[in-house]
């Protein structure tokens, strides 16, 4: 299987490179700047997982179309920023030829409409991540924390398929932690009812959920704001089962915990966040299903007037 990965940040580059370091067929779109990186240093990761550095396959875009002729990709791994998505799918347009597919590891679910619409529905598989990675300083590969697992699965027939298979051999070669799901769609409810609630509780709040919970009527609130999330998956036809529901639970309400949505993080530093793509959409779905979804308003709202702000100065 030849794999094509959209950059070699934190995520595409942990993933990705793992691929190739176990010996898959990989090559990296990258910027001319980060082209340079590579070339100079290989790729990098530093990672309680085990460090690594080696060198690796990248193309820049003006080489992408020659290269794909040439050789054509089997699949795409496209790790953006959700908010980059449309420059994204013009990135790796080239190679995306009649044989295909495209996995999106993005944050939220916004992104499956515009893919479709844009290569095709079976072309399109879905997925998430866990991961909390970062670019450093010198262009390594910052993995931060233990967790580090990928999910994907068929959103069409035939739902066991042979290159969702053969990805998860190739996988399990490389030794990353994955689920190949069968109902893709309740994994990615799973995550999405958790990770709307807390980036909207640690946005809000300006605060990881140690603080948030320690606070009087903190724990309420976050249950609340998780309440009205599962209400939306319900409402979708993807109730989130009891054992899911008390595991992210645990985790939004842990005491002392020092856990912050990566969202928090970008807001922190002025950069853009993925507003519209998680907390947006979650409200304005609730919306759609006739809920006033309070909680949800209100940290829509705060992340609204923050974009606003940011985009002023």
């Amino acid at each position: 299987m030849r794999i094509l990965v959209l950059g070699a940040g934190g995520t595409g580059g942990y993933f990705g490179g793992r691929l190739a370091q176990s010996g898959a067929d990989v090559t990296f779109l990258v910027r001319p700047a980060r082209a340079a990186q590579l070339e100079a240093r290989g790729l990098q990761i530093r990672s309680p997982l085990g460090d690594a550095d080696f060198p690796v396959a990248h193309v820049t875009a003006d080489a992408l179309p020659a290269l794909a002729q040439a050789n054509p990709f089997d699949m795409v791994l496209l790790s953006c920023k959700a908010y980059d998505l449309d420059s994204s799918m013009d990135a790796i347009a080239p190679a995306v030829g009649e044989n295909t597919w495209v996995l999106p590891i993005l944050n939220g679910l916004r992104h499956y409409a515009p893919l479709d619409e844009r290569f095709g529905a079976r072309r399109v598989v879905g997925g998430l991540c866990f991961i909390s990675a970062m670019k450093g300083a010198d262009g390594e590969v910052r993995h931060l924390g233990q967790p580090a697992s990928i999910t994907f699965g068929e959103r069409v027939e035939p739902i066991d398929s042979r290159r969702t298979a053969e990805f998860a051999a190739l996988c399990a070669q490389a030794s990353i932690d994955h689920v190949r799901s069968l109902r893709i769609a309740r994994e990615q409810w799973t995550k999405f009812t958790f990770l709307a609630t807390l980036a909207a509780a640690t946005c809000l709040m300006r605060a990881p959920v140690g603080r948030i919970v320690a606070a009087q009527g903190g724990d309420a609130f976050v249950r609340a704001l998780y309440a009205e999330c599962l209400a939306v998956a319900q409402a979708q036809g993807e109730p989130i089962d009891a054992q899911a529901q008390q595991t992210a639970l645990g985790t939004l309400t842990a005491p002392g915990s020092p856990l912050k949505a990566s969202m928090l993080r970008d807001l922190e530093a002025g950069q853009a966040v993925e507003a519209m793509q998680i907390v947006g959409d979650m409200f304005l779905r609730a919306r759609a299903a006739g809920m006033e979804a309070a909680a949800l308003a209100a940290a829509w709202v705060h992340l609204q007037a923050y974009e606003a702000g940011r985009t002023a100065t």
